[in-house]
């Protein structure tokens, strides 16, 4: 049975326009990676409901889960709770339960719990929280998408407490393999091993260094001993 797919949305003007370097996507892709779901697609898209709406709806429906950053904090531009409400069609508004764990969050702190911070207490209808252990305001789940801060120390815990809960299939393993020889040079032979083992992925990757030429060849499956021989294989023919 091929594993769960899953697509991600990182949201937001700061990371489109260069200003913030993304870190979410490869974080999430090694864990996905690690639980046997194959993550298929990430899209980049500006702070704007109606691209949110759209790419959530296309990806929601096309894959077992979506994962979504950024946007969901207290200032004006944070419009990912509202977007992802309007693509599943369901009213949003502050709830008890989530404005109960800010409450608690700031009281500890002794900052005041104002109309800003009180903003990411509004979660669509239904939603299912997802608990943030960093700095407490939570993010939620609508149907199969999981909505998730872009601050990457929140984002990354609360991938933490998602993934323990999906099912996932078998676990990718990949080996790397650098080869002191030009692509143009291990292209054939490559593509001839590539046939012989299709149900693993083989991506040539090249660098020059000290005017050498050169290729990392990466073979990636869930078939451990697939792998290995296609491995040794790529070994006699380079090594």
């Amino acid at each position: 049975m091929p594993n769960p797919t899953a697509a991600m949305i990182v949201i937001g003007d700061e990371i489109l326009s260069g200003r913030t370097r993304d870190s979410n996507m490869h974080h999430l892709a090694g864990k996905l990676a690690e639980a046997g779901i194959d993550l298929m697609e990430v899209r980049v898209i500006s702070d704007d409901q109606d691209a949110i709406v759209g790419a959530v709806r296309e990806l929601s429906g096309r894959h077992d889960h979506v994962f979504t950053s950024g946007g969901i904090g207290p200032t004006h531009d944070d419009i990912t709770a509202d977007s992802i409400a309007a693509a599943f069609d369901r009213r949003i508004d502050v709830r008890d339960d989530a404005r109960a764990i800010l409450t608690a969050h700031y009281a500890r702190s002794g900052t005041e719990l104002n109309a800003a911070r009180l903003r990411m207490a509004r979660i669509p209808d239904g939603a299912e929280l997802i608990e943030n252990p960093v700095s407490a305001a939570p993010g939620f789940r609508v149907e199969n998408v999981y909505v998730m801060a872009g601050v990457p120390s929140v984002f990354h815990a609360m991938v933490g407490s998602v993934l323990p809960g999906l099912t996932g299939g078998a676990p990718l393993i990949s080996k790397t393999l650098r080869i002191d020889r030009g692509e143009g040079d291990i292209a054939a032979p490559l593509g001839t091993l590539a046939k012989a083992y299709p149900m693993l992925s083989m991506g040539s990757y090249p660098f020059q260094k000290d005017g050498r030429y050169g290729a990392h060849v990466v073979i990636r499956g869930s078939d451990a001993a697939a792998v290995d021989a296609a491995l040794a294989e790529l070994k006699a023919a380079f090594v």
